[in-house]
């Protein structure tokens, strides 16, 4: 914070609701007045400058840096993150891998529910983490109406199957956000995805069963019980190893490739009794066959990348990057004059270090990628890389102006102001802190948009009444992923993907009885980790 003082009026509840009107005037451009999210973002940013600098007294060289360091952070590492797994994907298709992929992974049983567990759970979580932004959602449902799962049915089933990975989204971006906005308690996205462990994997063991029950009751449970264990178990404690030991990057990368791969060594000797088929007269389609060396070349891309973003993501490739270490000399530092704050004895400065981004990880594995194909060159890596930034640049723009309404409300103490105000639901506030989270994803679309607008006040309020910071913006991370599954944006792209545009509404129906379920869950279950970690 860079201003003297949060509370304005000398009045904590007058001074917070102030400080809670951009994020109040954001949700109502969204709703009551339906506008795109760049709009409201943009009228977002001008509002939150105003009160920033004229009712909480930031200096206007501190707002302009503000502003500057959100569209900073906003292109790199986010969005530099977000086009590089992108382009990833995009040249897997243009190869032909991405067919191969789906081949592989849809030979391995006839049986539907089985597809279900691979392809709507596990491989949608494997998109997530190396794509996400709708990519999981609408490959996954299209695959699965190709099967024969009903359109909405399918679209309803990814939805839910996506609140176990969306957690961490495209190279644990969602969590990774936490590490550019400085929370109070100096939290760091290592520090949520440790605590997160405790939460999310019980939704990764409870989510499989769920989708198995949704299309086959407890009979279809009881039938494919060893599958659903084998999958379940084999994702939540593979992630949550790589989440508590080394961060949010891999923790939709490894765990699916891992659950996958064991679900489909037990299903080469073992099948359900009885064949599952949701509509028993459709006829079935029998995927390509693909030579083992053609299966590990499509999956090659998404190795590599497993490969280097470990390498990237370790603490002693991070530390070459430190002072005093041996590439050190390739971060670049830039003191936005004019930020300077005595309070805070330090003025903004933007670190720019290219080599040591994810991006940077993800786009070396696309440069192998090419390298290795005989289908397409760096012509047509660029063609692509046009494509993929035409899509996504609006995007990309609405984090950048998301981060600069967390900039702003940070530096100026509307962070403080709104925490204080909040912390007067003093003990029982962590049952709902997850509702924050829930709101800002049905809001926004995305988890990493909802951290960047609520995390700052999750971690206000837990200095306020004492209590743990991470599990606050753990829980936030984790309402949000609840929320996904409902959020506007989800419920387009979905519907889209399978061509039942014009039911939104219907879709939504399907899927709120869940998301709110899950709500109730995590909130309880905040509550009772606030208890046990105090």
């Amino acid at each position: 914070m860079l201003v003297e003082s949060f509370n304005p009026f000398n009045h904590i509840l007058l001074s917070s609701l102030v400080a809670a009107t951009p994020i109040i005037l954001f949700l109502l451009c969204l709703t009551v007045f339906k506008m795109k999210g760049i709009y409201a973002a943009m009228i977002t940013v001008v509002v939150t400058l105003l009160i920033a600098v004229f009712i909480f007294h930031l200096p206007g060289g501190m707002a302009s840096g503000a502003v500057l360091e959100g569209f900073f952070q906003g292109i790199i590492p986010i969005g530099y993150i977000v086009i590089m797994a992108v382009l990833l994907y995009k040249i897997t298709v243009e190869t032909g891998q991405f067919n191969v992929i789906q081949d592989s992974i849809t030979s391995i049983s006839q049986d539907q529910r089985i597809q279900l567990l691979l392809i709507g759970f596990a491989f949608n979580a494997f998109l997530e983490g190396a794509a996400g932004f709708g990519v999981p959602i609408a490959i996954c449902a299209l695959l699965l109406t190709q099967l024969g799962f009903g359109p909405l049915q399918a679209a309803m089933l990814c939805l839910i199957a996506n609140a176990a990975s969306g957690a961490f989204g495209a190279v644990g971006l969602p969590v990774g956000v936490i590490d550019t906005l400085n929370l109070p308690g100096h939290i760091s996205a290592m520090d949520v995805s440790q605590i997160s462990v405790f939460t999310l994997a019980i939704m990764n063991l409870c989510v499989p069963f769920l989708l198995i029950w949704i299309i086959d009751g407890f009979r279809g449970i009881k039938e494919t019980l060893p599958a659903i264990l084998v999958v379940s178990l084999t994702f939540a404690i593979s992630q949550a190893f790589i989440t508590y030991f080394m961060g949010p990057e891999l923790a939709d990368i490894l765990p699916p490739l891992v659950a996958m791969l064991a679900l489909a060594l037990y299903s080469k000797s073992h099948q359900p009794k009885h064949i599952f088929r949701i509509q028993q007269d459709a006829e079935v389609s029998t995927p390509a066959r693909h030579s083992g060396k053609a299966i590990l070349y499509a999956w090659s891309p998404f190795i590599i990348l497993t490969g280097i973003v470990m390498v990237w993501s370790a603490a002693s490739f991070k530390n070459l990057f430190l002072p005093g270490g041996a590439l050190h000399h390739l971060v670049m530092n830039f003191t936005i004059p004019g930020t300077y704050s005595e309070s805070a004895n330090k003025s903004i400065v933007l670190t720019l270090n290219i080599i040591g981004q994810t991006g940077t990880a993800i786009l070396l594995a696309i440069i192998i990628t090419v390298l290795m194909s005989r289908q397409i060159g760096f012509g047509d890596m660029g063609r692509l890389l046009g494509v993929t930034v035409k899509e996504l640049w609006i995007s990309i723009l609405t984090i950048c102006f998301i981060l600069a309404v967390s900039k702003l409300t940070t530096y100026a103490g509307l962070a403080s102001a709104m925490g204080e105000g909040i912390a007067k639901a003093g003990g029982i506030f962590p049952l709902l802190s997850p509702i924050l989270g829930w709101i800002g994803v049905f809001m926004t679309g995305s988890v990493t948009n909802n951290n960047s607008l609520f995390a700052p006040i999750q971690a206000s309020v837990a200095q306020n009444i004492g209590t743990n910071g991470a599990l606050l913006v753990s829980a936030n991370t984790a309402g949000g992923v609840a929320a996904k599954m409902i959020s506007p944006q989800s419920i387009a792209i979905a519907t889209a993907a399978v061509k039942q545009v014009g039911k939104e509404s219907e879709l939504l129906k399907m899927t709120l009885r869940y998301s709110v379920v899950m709500l109730l869950f995590i909130c309880i279950w905040t509550l009772i980790l606030n208890t046990l970690l105090q």
